[in-house]
């Protein structure tokens, strides 16, 4: 009995530790600046790190203190939190799949169209009773000033991979429109007006730029998508070990409850 539960105590320990991960990557998420503006995915993945911790540490507590009433708990809730995990998951897979990028001749950065999202990104982030606030929060934001420190000339600035899909899309003109570079914020002189819609929301105001633009409510999505799959490898990896974690406490706590069963039997036997 005390064998299997400091083997169990040992399982929540790791599963408390997982917790670790899973917290860090929500709390990046939420410290992104896209993610400062869209509310709804901003801290569910921080929620369920501190849950799985908290009932980590009860299984801990209930293995060392020899408390079953507590590992039957800890069990029951970290099933739950397991599965959670696993919708959260597999719903953020699904909804960031679709990819609206596509490359532009010349340049070493992407541009993004709304349309190639997927359609419960288009309806609960960027549409048009959002989008007010969500423009507000980004002008807001050092995301498109910061590109004025990063780059001088118009080469340096056509030849970075660097440029996130937020900047890409909010805080300069569509490629076809064909403006000149003055800075990565200043464009003048389009050649090609007519090539997109995006083309006459274009303003020099920095407080406006294109953040009226479509391509701009799409590197929204882009940035979204590009955060919440690299939180989905760490988050796959943590999920795993959790899983293993939690079938092997299973087992060691199915066989401590048989261990004493037996060993009751035995003394009223005798």
């Amino acid at each position: 009995m005390a064998l299997a539960n400091n083997l169990t105590a040992i399982l929540n320990l790791l599963a408390l530790l997982c917790s670790i991960p899973i917290t860090a990557s929500g709390i990046w998420l939420a410290s992104k600046p896209d993610n400062e503006c869209v509310n709804l995915l901003r801290w569910p993945v921080v929620v369920l790190g501190v849950l799985i911790l908290v009932v980590s540490a009860t299984g801990f507590i209930g293995a060392y203190k020899y408390k079953e009433t507590l590992l039957a708990v800890y069990l029951c809730c970290m099933a739950i939190l397991i599965g959670l995990l696993l919708v959260v998951l597999i719903f953020a897979f699904v909804v960031t799949r679709p990819d609206g990028s596509y490359q532009v001749p010349g340049r070493g950065y992407k541009e993004y169209r709304v349309e190639g999202f997927s359609n419960w990104l288009k309806e609960n982030v960027v549409d048009s009773k959002n989008w007010v606030r969500l423009r507000a929060c980004l002008a807001d934001t050092n995301v498109c000033p910061k590109l004025n420190q990063e780059f001088i000339t118009a080469d340096q600035f056509y030849s970075s991979n660097k440029i996130t899909p937020l900047q890409s899309g909010c805080c300069k003109p569509p490629t076809a429109c064909g403006y000149n570079f003055v800075n990565p914020t200043l464009w003048l002189n389009p050649s090609n007006m007519a090539a997109d819609a995006d083309c006459y929301l274009w303003s020099n105001d920095q407080s406006q730029l294109c953040y009226n633009c479509n391509s701009c409510k799409a590197g929204l999505l882009g940035n979204l998508r590009k955060e919440w799959r690299k939180a989905n490898l760490i988050l796959i990896i943590t999920v795993v070990v959790l899983i293993w974690v939690y079938v092997i406490a299973c087992s060691a706590f199915r066989n401590a409850q048989t261990e004493d069963l037996f060993r009751k039997y035995k003394q009223g036997g005798v």
